[in-house]
């Protein structure tokens, strides 16, 4: 009896890993040019909305989620439309049929086409450690106030927050190439300064470790070079 005990229990465990391997990367759904974005990777995720043609972003959400069956559950570090939601949890129904995904939402359905499947030398959560400043290396240590990165396979999303007063400062999106130590962002929606849209930003990046190494110009044209690390706490 024990033995089947700790068989059922492997199982469940296997269920749930395997459910979580198979929402993770991007899925989107496009209404004319109104675009809904699902980011999942390494336990984060958001959800964004914005409309690509008109350079239109209406709102994020994100956090943290774990997959358990047919349930999404999302532990929210971030709403721009709701402030008031954050520190709380959400479940949805999550079924998943081939590149399709159906999300069940307060009794409303949606689907979703994936983008991605989450893999590539970049994917994972990042948050920013240091930064070059006068020609010197500044370590940053993560606090409330931070800077997140989520990326899947194609897609990249940045995130400006603080988890204490739950603030939120910006955040942009869209798709991204990294070959040969090269990294392009696509921009398609930008919190702050809807002129951004459209334009492309490529940089040098070299991955080692669980750090990743980025230096260019901005989206303003001025000097970056970052370090960013995989799979810290949110």
């Amino acid at each position: 009896m024990k033995n089947m005990f700790i068989f059922f229990g492997l199982m469940f465990f296997a269920v749930i890993g395997s459910a979580q391997s198979t929402v993770a990367g991007s899925w989107s759904k496009q209404d004319g040019s109104v675009i809904t974005t699902w980011l999942f990777q390494d336990g984060f995720y958001s959800c964004t909305k914005y409309d690509v043609t008109n350079k239109v972003f209406s709102y994020t959400q994100g956090g943290t989620y774990v997959v358990a069956g047919n349930e999404l559950q999302m532990k929210l570090a971030f709403h721009t439309a709701e402030k008031e939601k954050v520190g709380t949890t959400e479940t949805a129904l999550v079924v998943i049929k081939d590149q399709t995904m159906k999300l069940t939402v307060n009794g409303a359905d949606e689907n979703y086409k994936r983008m991605d499947d989450g893999k590539s030398a970049l994917a994972g959560h990042w948050l920013i450690t240091g930064r070059m400043i006068n020609g010197s290396l500044q370590t940053i240590t993560p606090g409330a106030r931070r800077t997140i990165k989520l990326l899947t396979g194609t897609r990249f999303q940045w995130i400006a927050i603080n988890s204490e007063t739950k603030e939120f400062f910006g955040t942009g999106g869209g798709t991204y190439t990294f070959e040969n130590g090269k990294y392009t962002e696509h921009i398609e929606f930008f919190s702050r300064d809807s002129t951004r849209v459209g334009a492309s930003l490529s940089f040098d990046g070299k991955v080692e470790g669980n750090n990743w190494h980025h230096s260019g110009l901005s989206s303003k044209g001025e000097p970056i070079n970052e370090v960013w690390t995989r799979g810290l706490k949110l």
